[in-house]
């Protein structure tokens, strides 16, 4: 698997090694050299617009290219080596955007498989397609056994949370071979600026310029990913808080002596919360608790015991501040989430208002400013990794599914990474982050709400 930058070879270099392995296949006795290769990309679009089109470029004159129809497209290479043997292999295209098409994966006979961008793919198809190589050519089918067999793939730097990240950082099975490639640019923290790495691959094969003009108006954490071949977070619709940037505002932090720690909630069935402490004009968010498919009595007990570990420490906790809608009781049990949480010896209130603007505002106000020691106004701990990928993009207004043009939902997805930027938006406005925000001076003249400490 070879990881790397846009522009950086690798789709080039996969074609060469399956290549070069088509080549290298021992000959049958009649001098033919057979074997079979199924080219994997998730759509038809793109395998169409890209895949097959990198491949022909640099092979299509070694044999005659059949397009899809009720089969999949193929390449039928066969050309002759010095040595008077003779190449005759397949390179089939296989779109996997329809379930059928996973269906026939199952019965595919192959020597290899080539999985372009690879991370755009699902685990399962991966999966299957680890079962299928090694079975061409055999004794019966081809006259000779296959040399080398599996797969090869190429994509760029995925999400955190992404199936080839863990497959490449943490189990890291003995027979995978990840390559890393340079990244085309690093960041300069002394000049606050990207610059062209000298080591990076392929330079001098592209334009002029290419990555000097590829990273001008593109976000940093983009260019991060997509250019320095950094780990990050992948984004697909427009994200709720535009303004956080997780390479400035991710910061390590944990709670100060002297001053009382505050906590937000989301309640649902993915209640969530975060904690942090305003120090100095900062905001320091230093703890998460995030779970999924739990009710309110079971989230009281596990939230408590988190903030009795603060307590133990000599720190101060205040009462908490949750969304307003939970003020609604269950209707099994009529309870609100309140209720059960004060009861369960989480004191916490309502923020005071479910305005979406003021909500939303009041946290993003901070990713934009600075304090007097010119800090950004808000740092997240590191250790918060799912409220970092929610702000960085994960917690967003989906795309909508209209043809040339750009457009999203009003309303955010609720989803896994939604309910605990959301705890954090209530405990900005809790905490009195948003009264500047409110429509009238009477309102915005009203003292906040006295904390009470536990």
């Amino acid at each position: 698997m070879i990881r790397g930058p846009l522009g950086s070879g690798k789709t080039t270099t996969s074609c060469q090694k399956i290549f070069d392995l088509m080549t290298e296949q021992s000959p049958n006795p009649e001098g033919v050299r057979p074997s079979r290769w199924v080219a994997v990309r998730n759509t038809a679009g793109d395998l169409a617009g890209t895949t097959i089109k990198d491949w022909l470029e640099m092979f299509g004159d070694l044999g005659r290219f059949v397009k899809g129809g009720a089969d999949p497209a193929c390449h039928y290479l066969h050309f002759m080596l010095d040595d008077n043997t003779t190449v005759k292999a397949e390179m089939i295209f296989l779109p996997l955007d329809r379930e059928d098409a996973v269906r026939k994966l199952r019965g595919y006979q192959v020597t290899g498989f080539w999985l372009n961008e690879v991370k755009e793919l699902n685990k399962a198809v991966v999966d299957i397609a680890d079962s299928r190589h090694g079975r061409y050519p055999t004794t019966i089918q081809g006259g000779v056994e296959c040399d080398w067999h599996g797969m090869i793939g190429d994509y760029n730097s995925p999400d955190e949370d992404e199936w080839i990240y863990h497959l490449a950082e943490e189990i890291r099975p003995d027979n995978w071979t990840f390559h890393h490639q340079p990244g085309a640019v690093y960041w300069d923290d002394g000049a606050k600026q990207w610059v062209i790495n000298p080591d990076c691959e392929n330079y001098d094969n592209l334009p002029e310029n290419y990555y000097e003009n590829l990273i001008k108006g593109k976000a940093h954490d983009w260019i991060k990913v997509n250019v320095a071949n950094e780990y990050g977070f992948s984004i697909d619709g427009k994200p709720v808080h535009p303004l956080y940037v997780d390479s400035m505002h991710c910061q390590p932090c944990e709670p100060v002596d002297g001053h009382i720690i505050q906590f937000g909630l989301d309640f649902g069935l993915t209640p969530a919360a975060t904690l942090g402490q305003k120090v100095n004009g900062q905001w320091r968010i230093f703890r998460e608790v995030v779970t999924e498919d739990m009710a309110a009595d079971e989230f009281a007990p596990m939230l408590k015991d988190v903030l009795e570990e603060y307590r133990a420490l000599g720190f101060k906790v205040a009462s908490g501040f949750g969304d307003p809608a939970g003020g609604s009781g269950n209707q099994s049990t009529k309870k609100t989430p309140f209720q059960i949480l004060n009861a369960a010896g989480v004191p916490c209130v309502q923020a005071g208002t479910n305005d979406v603007e003021i909500r939303r505002k009041s946290l993003s106000q901070h990713f934009t400013r600075s304090t007097m020691a010119h800090e950004p106004g808000i740092i997240i701990d590191p250790g918060c990794t799912i409220l970092r990928k929610g702000l960085a993009g994960k917690f967003c207004y989906r795309r909508m599914k209209i043809a040339g043009d750009e457009r999203y939902h009003d309303v955010p997805d609720k989803n896994y990474w939604s309910h605990v930027c959301e705890s954090l938006e209530y405990l900005m406005v809790g905490a009195g982050e948003g009264r500047q925000l409110l429509s009238t001076p009477a309102q915005r003249a009203r003292k906040p709400r006295v904390i009470k400490s536990l």
